[in-house]
């Protein structure tokens, strides 16, 4: 028995050790932390249980029968975050470089099929070569066996991606199916083909930073949510991001206790709209003096920064907020801002999380490079998300809410739930000047400036709209918080469903 259990010890150890002392001491040295240490980081300490410790390849070319290491390059089980159960799958570059095989992948799959079963959020930290060329289209069938498993738990339970290294080729779609990525930045890359063979089929020149890394992908692609300094920065705030999400679609979001009252009054909001129309103000202090504690995660924040997206608490319930932003673009709804606002509203729905919609936008953005990229496919990708969603949705219009964009921006129309507007809310097809230009074309501009005012005092108010019972009480900003929270009271019980359907056809 004593022999037994040395040799189990010896192959523990084996495990632990990974590719070894040398490649270990190599990782450190490039900033990053092992595949056991991000582990330590982000799981609550002594919670994690590992399985498939001791799975090996099952290769036997190119000498690979003699190069065999315990686990095989990820570490795979569960843990808690804050009591709470996750699935994990940790990738250990130490070991040939994190490069998946058909056994990492069983290893991976296994965990998802757990996760799903039991309903529990998979987090996933990626940091891989790429598939193992040594085993050739079997490492290619195990991502295919990742991708399957992404897409059936997709709305199921929640998946997290932290990109922790390279992640290229075939390994970036299980990252990108996932529901939300964050990168590290400097030490992660994602990018389906690599610096070199980019040179060689379009002779661009690129480096790895600029075509893939947490920079460009939280910027420029949206690939990306968040990009942070370094492995425990990114792990410590996915423990934080965790804490809003339910653990799987069976359950509520879960609750944490607050002493931040929920009758809060804010009396600064009574002066947040400029006198002027056209003077912008930042819609993130209207959010944060909102919810509980200022306590509000965004994601994507550097990307389509005209729109806000992100998680915070209302008597410590979890909602997802989306809000226009004036201070980019004037809050106008463009590609970019369509889309992130869309899959961020489909991802709230999907796990019964309510939505607040906070309103001032202009419009949509004009343009010959909009209308050919697609602005209006693109467009009704949030129209879309908002008609389809189920879950209860309040909105406050804040200042402008003009023309379709209105209706987009979770409308009455679109089966909003409670709509509320402040007292400077403006509700039109558009605005004042360019609607008189239109309707009186060829009067004076004395006779236009006339109208415009008359135009004003029709429309440029919220009155009008509420007369109509598309919103259903004109509200002061102070009450706000108030307001917020008696509605997602009342709307708790909600019960609402879409006609049946194999599945929707949302205009990609």
């Amino acid at each position: 028995m004593s022999s037994t259990i040395e040799e189990l010890e010896r192959r523990r150890e084996a495990a632990r050790q990974g590719g070894g002392e040398k490649r270990i001491a190599a990782q450190h040295a490039k900033g990053k932390l092992t595949a056991r240490e991000r582990l330590d980081v982000l799981l609550d300490h002594g919670s994690f249980e590992e399985l498939d410790m001791f799975v090996e390849h099952n290769c036997v070319d190119f000498g690979m029968e003699d190069q065999r290491v315990p686990g095989d390059g990820v570490v795979t089980g569960s843990g808690t975050i804050n009591g709470r159960l996750v699935f994990v799958f940790s990738q250990d570059f130490t070991v040939f470089g994190g490069s998946l095989s058909e056994r990492h992948a069983e290893k991976i799959c296994k965990i998802m099929d757990m996760a799903m079963r039991v309903g529990a959020p998979v987090i996933g930290l990626n940091d891989s070569g790429g598939a193992r060329i040594q085993e050739g289209v079997a490492s290619l069938g195990g991502y295919a066996e990742v991708f399957q498993r992404n897409v059936l738990a997709s709305g199921v339970v929640p998946q997290l991606s932290l990109i922790m290294g390279p992640c290229a080729g075939g390994a970036v779609y299980s990252p990108a199916m996932t529901d939300f990525i964050f990168m590290v930045k400097d030490s992660s890359y994602m990018f389906v083909t690599g610096p070199d063979v980019v040179k060689t089929v379009t002779n661009e020149i690129v480096t790895q930073e600029d075509l893939g890394g947490a920079v460009t992908h939280t910027t420029k692609s949206g690939v990306a949510d968040v990009a942070f300094d370094n492995d425990i920065e990114a792990l410590l705030a996915a423990r934080d991001f965790v804490d809003f999400l339910p653990a799987s679609n069976r359950e509520a979001p879960p609750v944490r206790p607050t002493d931040d009252p929920w009758d809060r009054t804010i009396d600064s909001l009574d002066t947040l709209i400029p006198a002027s129309a056209n003077q912008p103000y930042d819609m993130h202090e209207l959010i944060r003096k909102v919810v509980d504690e200022s306590d509000f995660f965004e994601v994507q924040p550097a990307h389509a920064a005209n729109i806000i997206c992100g998680f915070g608490r209302i008597e410590g319930h979890s909602v997802g907020i989306v809000a226009n932003q004036p201070m980019v673009l004037a809050g106008v709804l463009d590609i970019a801002s369509s889309k992130k606002a869309a899959r961020f509203v489909r991802f709230c729905d999907a796990f019964e999380i309510p939505i607040v919609t906070f309103v001032d936008v202009p419009g949509f953005l004009p343009g010959v490079a909009q209308e050919h990229s697609g602005i209006i496919k693109h467009g009704a990708k949030l129209l879309y998300a908002y008609a389809e969603a189920t879950v209860p949705k309040l909105t406050v219009i804040t200042r402008k809410a003009y023309g379709g964009a209105y209706d987009v921006m979770a409308s009455k129309h679109l089966r909003g739930d409670l709509n509320y507007a402040w007292p400077t809310a403006e509700i039109a097809v558009m605005g004042a000047k360019g609607a008189v230009e239109i309707i009186f074309r060829g009067k004076t501009p004395e006779e236009i400036a006339e109208r415009t005012q008359q135009y004003e005092a029709r429309f440029a108010n919220p009155f009008v709209a509420a007369s109509k019972g598309f919103i259903d009480e004109v509200i002061m900003p102070h009450s706000t918080r108030r307001r917020i929270a008696l509605g997602l009271r009342k709307l708790r019980g909600k019960s609402l469903e879409n006609p049946w359907k194999k599945h929707d056809n949302i205009p990609l």
